[in-house]
């Protein structure tokens, strides 16, 4: 009798975290206290060998630390290396400085740099920043790879719940020979819902044929769907095979059906129920073996209620309904969209991949987005076209749908007249940080709302009053920094 050993298990690999600083005492601290938590250390005295580390590529550097405070090349000019290179363009870089002034945070953020920390150096607070910063990049990298999954099976991303629930309802009706009717506002991704089902069902090797029922003229839509003879009406010079026949063995998917005529209503649901069609001007029947797929922005219902639509049509097609969802109810997938399109679109163009600042996809996942993906599409192309290598806010196109009367209008971005306009500061409130209330020392508690109403207005300053900026320099969420913003009645200097 044998006995088989179960395989010893790899532990997961530690990660990799380079430290980059002049000063020897605080390399081996770093080094001491990272060992510590079981990180791999490696360590550079400059930004130069630093760069020569990353580059050699023998051992894969998961995050640095860098100073910005160094001989030679300093910490922003090889920050700005690092993501000026494609393949270190997501590398995780926590900033550190003893030195630092606000500006300085300011730029190393708009960098790129996940972190920021003050020197002397807290033990725990460099942990936590540590962790943080993999924690994020492992979580895009995981996003990234769900993405490109859902690009590959459905030509669509998203993690939202209501595209969850679409991506279920496409697999379990892709095997079937069901009708399908796809409801959902104009720009949803309808047709791309079709082709997935078209794409993994049985006919996926059969012709997926695409007509846009408000698109043709009422007199042709006819002729279009099931073909005409020679001769049948005028303009008719040569026999025609319609929509139905190409689409034999596959899919025909009729966009915008509620915009189709009565007649060619009755002649489409003939053939849903025998296969059966018959070309203008002919009186031969052909049979066609042809799979349904339907898309309106209408409320069908309400069209059958008042005599526009067919009601044996629409319980014929809605056999199995299916509803694509508004962006606005999937604002958590912005980011994934834009990142995918972002891809594509350098990709047709021949350009190197983009990085997106943070307080730009902030801009974007704060508007509205009536037009839903099909505009986010749109934006994303433009500025991929028109940006740099990093896209900032001033690359995003003017919100078509902004109001000057909004709380969260500004021209052209999602940062709002908040952020931007309504900040006055009275004039006794300008100069350097007041020690004293009223000529009388400050208690405690006062001193300290005092120092904190001093820091945020300087950095809203820094910052030229950004308000999503000063959130990412200042360690706050943005909805929080408007709270003590109003609390403590700071306004922008006109």
């Amino acid at each position: 009798m044998t006995t088989s050993v179960a395989a010893p298990i790899d532990p997961p690999t530690a990660p990799n975290v380079l430290v980059v600083d002049d000063e020897k005492n605080i390399r081996r601290t770093l080094d001491l206290v990272l060992s510590g938590e079981g990180f791999h250390v490696r360590c550079a005295e400059s930004a130069e060998e630093a760069l020569r580390i990353v580059d050699a590529g023998t051992e894969p550097v998961d995050l640095v630390l860098l100073d910005l405070k160094l001989p030679g090349m300093d910490g922003h000019a090889c920050l700005e290396k690092l993501r000026a290179d494609e393949s270190t363009r997501n590398l995780p870089v926590v900033v550190m400085s003893g030195h630092a002034s606000v500006n300085d945070a300011v730029r190393a953020i708009k960098l790129g740099a996940s972190d920021f920390i003050e020197k002397p150096l807290l033990r725990e607070r460099v942990l936590v920043s540590v962790r943080n910063a993999l924690d994020a990049a492992r979580a895009r990298r995981a996003l990234a790879e769900v993405a490109q999954e859902q690009l590959d099976k459905y030509e669509m991303v998203g993690r939202a719940a209501p595209m969850l629930k679409v991506f279920r309802e496409i697999e379990r009706v892709a095997p079937t020979r069901a009708s399908v009717l796809i409801t959902g506002e104009s720009g949803t991704g309808k047709e791309l819902i079709s082709r997935a089902i078209h794409r993994l069902g049985p006919r996926s090797k059969g012709p997926f044929v695409k007509v846009n029922c408000a698109a043709i003229p009422r007199e042709l839509i006819e002729s279009e769907l099931f073909g005409h003879e020679r001769g049948s009406f005028t303009g008719a010079t040569q026999r025609k095979r319609g929509l139905f026949e190409q689409a034999h063995g596959g899919t025909l998917f009729l966009d915008e059906i509620g915009d189709m005529d009565l007649l060619a209503q009755a002649k489409v649901l003939r053939a849903l129920q025998s296969g059966e069609i018959l070309r203008v001007g002919s009186e031969h029947v052909f049979h066609v073996d042809v799979r349904i797929l339907a898309a309106t922005n209408k409320e069908l219902s309400k069209e059958v209620e008042r005599g526009a639509f067919r009601e044996d049509l629409y319980f014929r097609l809605a056999v199995f309904p299916l509803r694509s969802p508004a962006l606005r109810e999937r604002r958590e997938d912005i980011s994934l969209l834009v990142d995918a399109f972002l891809t594509q679109f350098c990709k047709e163009n021949g350009l190197r991949k983009k990085a997106i600042e943070a307080d730009a996809m902030a801009a974007l996942l704060s508007r509205s987005w009536p037009g839903n993906v099909r505009e986010l599409r749109n934006a994303v192309e433009r500025m991929a076209i028109l940006s740099d290598d990093v896209i900032t806010i001033a690359d995003l196109p003017e919100d078509p749908h902004a109001s000057p009367f909004d709380d969260d209008a500004t021209t052209g971005t999602a940062t709002a007249a908040a952020d931007e306009e309504d900040f006055e500061l009275d004039a006794g409130e300008k100069g350097a940080f007041p020690a004293l209330l009223d000529g009388k020392r400050p208690t405690l508690r006062e001193y300290r709302e005092l120092a904190e109403r001093h820091h945020i207005l300087e950095t809203l300053r820094a910052l030229e009053w950004n308000v999503s900026r000063a959130a990412v320099v200042l360690g706050v969420e943005r909805t929080n920094l408007h709270k003590k913003i109003r609390t403590y009645g700071i306004k922008r200097e006109s």
